[in-house]
């Protein structure tokens, strides 16, 4: 594909409560055995982008250390490849990134060092599968300075913290809002662009002049009439993750045969890192109903309606129903948890009850030793 592609890996959000406070959102386990991150890889690698650059700053230590090979996602090719840009200090600069347009003013040498006349820029935090090509030939059939990737939600979600567009009947953006407290559209941007590569660097080393640091704010409100933005139309699956309620219902939907089979079964694959466990085990009086259980998890009790992500332990007599446990949790004996997302490397000390509702999901943080191992 005649692009390169950028990955933006580096914000927080207060949205993620205390998940977010020892990893970066992209980092976020996903469906079992993914990372958000993967998705978005692998979009890139199944559209034959071979140099992709990561942008990380906020807790980008696990988010690092899973992206340390670039031969799960097929990157490891002479031509290309992947490269991890954390913020560095240099002669003129010693800031950390400030907004998204100052990540990319930072990293410009890899822009102006390229050779593809196009640029893909993706979140780390979307939870789709999309052909950049088919974006790129809308772009280039519609002659457009920026094309953004858009969906239409359903009237009963909550879209304040998305950008909202509206556009014309030839697919062109009129008005941009970005996170607006009142919704006036119901399609959103879904941080998918698709801009000249030359035209991204003008547009950056102007934003740098004045001092913005923002590209959906600086960028694409301000020129929207003067820029010709389109928008290209997602039809099929897409979420993000970056709160607590859409966290939870993304890896709920995996329950649904529908969305596991698009995913998992459905040419092209989601790649992600690969670790060497043994497959679940499910000793005698174990139960579990409509879940999914990861490599490595020994499970004695009940599960139901729920994911459980590698090297989760249940303990005898145990009722977990509608959670997310994450990698390496220890559950004791007779613990029952409901309708909650229980924190990693947690231990869950026996006879314990943790119970949330539908509507507020409980965020279990434990920090006990491991007496029974």
């Amino acid at each position: 594909m005649k692009a390169i592609g950028i990955v933006l890996a580096g914000g927080n959000s207060k949205r993620m409560r205390e998940l977010s406070n020892k990893r970066a959102i992209s980092a976020m386990p996903v469906a079992g055995s993914y990372r958000s991150i993967d998705f978005a890889l692998s979009n890139m690698s199944n559209s034959h982008i071979q140099n992709v650059a990561v942008f990380t700053q906020y807790n980008s230590r696990s988010l690092n250390e899973h992206l340390s090979s670039s031969k799960w996602w097929d990157f490891g090719r002479k031509q290309g490849g992947l490269y991890v840009f954390t913020p560095t200090i240099t002669a003129e600069n010693s800031d950390w990134y400030r907004g998204t347009a100052d990540a990319l003013y930072q990293n410009l040498t890899f822009l102006k060092n390229s050779h593809e006349p196009y640029v893909v820029i993706a979140a780390g935090d979307g939870i789709y599968k999309l052909d950049y090509n088919k974006v790129l030939e809308y772009h280039i059939e519609k002659k457009a300075d920026i094309t953004v990737v858009c969906k239409d939600m359903p009237e009963t979600e909550d879209i304040t913290r998305f950008g909202q567009v509206k556009l014309n009947d030839d697919g062109r953006i009129i008005d941009f809002d970005e996170k607006p407290m009142v919704s006036t559209s119901s399609t959103i941007s879904c941080g998918i662009y698709v801009i000249r590569r030359r035209q991204l660097i003008e547009l950056i080393e102007r934003c740098a002049a004045e001092d913005r640091v923002d590209f959906v704010r600086d960028i694409l409100v301000r020129y929207k009439n003067l820029k010709r933005i389109y928008a290209y139309k997602l039809n099929s699956y897409w979420s993000n993750i970056a709160s607590v309620e859409s966290y939870y219902k993304t890896n709920m939907d995996f329950l649904k045969p529908e969305v596991r089979n698009y995913f998992f079964k459905e040419y092209p694959d989601v790649y992600s890192k690969v670790d060497d466990l043994p497959p679940a085990k499910y000793n005698p009086g174990a139960l579990v109903k409509n879940s999914l259980i990861s490599s490595g998890s020994i499970i004695n009790g009940t599960v139901e309606n729920s994911i459980l992500f590698k090297k989760a332990y249940v303990g005898n007599n145990c009722v977990i129903k509608n959670s997310i446990i994450l990698n390496d949790v220890y559950i004791g004996d007779n613990t029952v948890i409901e309708n909650c997302i229980v924190e990693s490397r947690d231990t869950i000390r026996a006879n314990t009850t943790y119970i949330g509702t539908p509507d507020d999901i409980k965020i279990v943080i434990e920090k006990n030793e491991r007496y029974t191992l």
